[in-house]
């Protein structure tokens, strides 16, 4: 318990990585990740890649939202580079967990999420 108040206090501090993108994973609410989407996504679903404008981005991920019903994300680590910033977590679905990787960059003095990785994982 004390370790997720730690998380989510540094993430409240720490806003290169938008605190709403970690509960739209912990919620797996693909309407809630659509508001930190950028205007062209990269969206790699189990080796599946496409490059995507956010409305299609929003659309898939909402499909791999309904497919895999979340039941919780942690994150595993975050940092911040320059212009860029990341977020690793484990999203844990009815299907078993999933490694994300999400990537921002610095667009207007926000971050906005370029890149989302969904890889399978063997836990």
């Amino acid at each position: 318990m004390l370790a997720n108040l730690f998380v989510w206090v540094s993430l409240a501090f720490a806003q290169d990585v938008p605190v709403g993108v970690i509960v739209a994973f912990k919620k797996g609410n693909s309407q809630e990740l659509n508001r930190y989407l950028g205007d062209k996504v990269d969206l790699i679903i189990q080796n599946r890649s496409t490059n995507m404008d956010k409305q299609l981005a929003e659309n898939e991920m909402a499909s791999f939202f309904s497919s895999n019903k979340v039941k919780g994300f942690d994150v595993n680590h975050q940092g911040k580079r320059d212009e860029s910033s990341f977020v690793i977590g484990t999203l844990a679905t009815v299907n078993g967990n999933f490694r994300v990787n999400c990537f921002f960059r610095r667009v207007q003095n926000k971050y906005v999420i370029h890149q989302i990785r969904i890889d399978k994982t063997n836990e």
